[in-house]
């Protein structure tokens, strides 16, 4: 079954990145949430595929929509997939009726706590670690829990009176010294808080404290010559060091947050909000606002958070954010975090928000291309500072290796695309060895004499692919020609996108997420690929032309067939008249074959 135009088209702009996906029907009831390590690929197939099972075609059939969350890694994907339907419970997502949920490990809230795995979240103070998609990755970190920290796994009521009274004995945990018997009073309490308070450091992942004691104890091991013990622990602090504790998409201790993001342009604002509760997404909506007056993004921000706080009835009281908004809300506070968990999560956010812009933005292309080439041409008319719309810009570029076969080429865009019937290409004539400089100079000075000679008309903007030498040749061309000042010019250098503007040597950066700067990169990478390709032409031809060509009756074109059939110069020379025959006539196969023959 083919996917409807609509559909196609949206499935085209899926990133190939790790995500989830939810397809929608027509009144926009949500029908399936899936997971993908490359979106693209896995959404396509529903519609590429012929489905066996009956319910999937009629899936198919159904979706009218669908829409893509952005995640980090394969696992953040999985984790965000079980959230989403353990919320939404779509219709087509069968598969998980069963209310499997994944484990976490639990610090249980008592005397002398437990720890064990649980897939069951219990509101009674204790503490929650997880969830973990790997249940072997979970029983790893138990396993060494268990083999660092001697702890109870009874059940046992382990209250003061009861140890008192001496209602329990010790079991075989205790004889095998996997437990020091709390339930005899074996063990201070404080002592066993202070093990519970490594062991949450190692599940949160904040090692440094356990691996400087275990190291101390490994040395302390080895110097009392009681190296199977020391080898033990060695072993143990390896496998810490290996622990990784980050297995959750967001930490669990992140609960009830409210994040937003917002990035714009000069048309539409767009904003990405994620609801967290207990360490997971459980919502994630972007929208879009178009602009009508210069608003801020701090006024748009605050209008969208007032807006979908209300929409989703949100109470929480901290609220992240990428910009500080104008705003103020009684018991919630804004933040701007700068490391951490929290950033991370922010810039999840981010994402989403800057996908979104580039579909609306692609989508906006197709349905309106004027619109968009004037967004992108008055984005780089303000960025540049200049006096008009640049609806025709020309880019410079050289290329020579060692001086050999110097080229020059200049593309052409109008309406801010290629107009490659515009091209030309440039053999410099007048400089001799390798002077970038000068065969700029030479170039451009060449390109708007014939186009002022024949009253052609003149770009709005010239850009030349160099920083301030070769910026500072081509205006002594345009100094010669008197049209300095009547064409904008600009110089980029590659290294840092850093911008020259004439008589100034401080550069101008311009946002790498701006539309005029990928504009400007697009114009210098198509005039570094055509001038390239005109250097490698010019090289091809003289190394022909230096070889066979030198052969009496024999042209250019018939090198070409030469080369072509035997691949090579030394093949050629060691073929026989016949071999030779078979591809020219044999007045030039004996010419060939008698030319090789005295050069050997």
């Amino acid at each position: 079954m083919s996917a409807p135009d609509h559909l196609r088209e949206k499935i085209q702009k899926l990133p190939l990145k790790p995500g989830v996906y939810q397809y929608f029907d027509k009144d926009g009831k949500l029908l399936y949430v899936g997971k993908a390590k490359q979106l693209r690929k896995r959404v396509s197939s529903y519609f590429t595929k012929n489905h066996d099972n009956g319910k999937t075609r009629i899936l198919v059939s159904k979706i009218a929509d669908v829409k893509a969350i952005l995640v980090e890694t394969e696992l953040d994907a999985l984790l965000l997939e079980n959230s989403l339907i353990k919320t939404h419970q779509p219709r087509y997502n069968i598969n998980l009726k069963d209310d499997k949920t994944y484990p976490w490990i639990v610090i249980k809230k008592e005397r002398f706590p437990r720890v064990f795995p649980t897939r069951q979240m219990i509101k009674d103070g204790s503490e929650y670690f997880g969830p973990y998609a790997s249940v072997k990755l979970m029983h790893q970190i138990l396993d060494l829990i268990k083999k660092l920290y001697p702890i109870r796994n009874c059940s046992y009521n382990l209250s003061e009176a009861n140890v008192s009274a001496g209602k329990f004995r010790v079991c075989l945990e205790y004889h095998l010294k996997n437990c020091l018997g709390p339930c005899e009073g074996k063990m201070l309490e404080s002592s066993y808080d202070a093990n519970i308070d490594a062991i949450r450091n190692i599940i949160k992942g904040n090692h440094q404290d356990v691996i400087k004691t275990l190291t101390e104890m490994m040395q302390k091991a080895a110097e009392n010559y009681q190296f199977e013990e020391a080898q033990s622990l060695k072993t143990r602090l390896d496998a810490l060091k290996r622990f990784q504790a980050k297995s959750t998409i967001v930490n669990p201790s992140i609960h009830n947050v409210d994040v937003f993001s917002i990035v714009s342009d000069q048309r539409s604002a767009y904003v990405n909000f994620l609801k967290v509760m207990n360490g997971i997404i459980i919502q994630s909506y972007t929208t879009e606002l178009r602009k009508r007056l210069d608003e801020s993004e701090e006024d748009l921000l605050a209008y969208v958070i007032i807006d979908i706080r209300e929409k989703y009835s949100s109470t929480a009281r901290e609220v992240l954010v990428n910009i500080e908004p104008d705003l103020s809300l009684p018991d919630v506070q804004f933040v701007v975090p700068m490391r951490g968990d929290k950033k991370n999560l922010l810039d999840l956010s981010d994402r989403n928000a800057r996908y979104y812009q580039r579909d609306q933005q692609k989508k906006q292309e197709q349905i309106d291309p004027d619109a968009h080439k004037n967004l992108v041409l008055s984005s780089l008319k303000d960025d540049l500072r200049l006096s008009e719309l640049p609806e025709h810009i020309e880019c410079f570029d050289n290329s020579n290796i060692q001086g050999t076969h110097p080229a020059s080429a200049c593309v052409v865009f109008k309406g801010a695309k290629p107009s490659k019937k515009d091209y030309r290409k440039f053999n410099i004539k007048t400089v001799e060895g390798p002077n970038d400089f000068a065969s700029m100079e030479e170039v451009v000075y060449r390109r708007y004499k014939r186009l002022r000679d024949e009253g052609e008309p003149l770009p709005q903007l010239i850009i030349i692919d160099g920083g301030k030498g070769q910026l500072s040749s081509a205006l002594k061309a345009l100094d010669q020609l008197g049209l300095r000042g009547k064409i904008a010019i600009i110089g980029i250098a590659k290294r840092l996108e850093e911008i020259f503007f004439p008589g100034d040597s401080i550069p101008v950066y311009i946002d790498k997420r701006s539309p005029s700067l990928k504009l400007i990169q697009h114009l210098r990478n198509e005039a570094h690929r055509f001038s390239l390709s005109h250097h490698r032409d010019r090289r091809s031809k003289a190394a022909l032309e230096s070889s066979l060509t030198s052969v009496p009756g024999v042209g250019f074109r018939t090198a070409q067939n030469l080369l072509y059939e035997f691949k090579t110069i030394d093949a050629i020379k060691a073929a026989s008249i016949e071999d030779l025959e078979k591809v020219v006539n044999k007045k030039v196969a004996r010419a060939v074959f008698e030319y090789y023959d005295e050069v050997k």
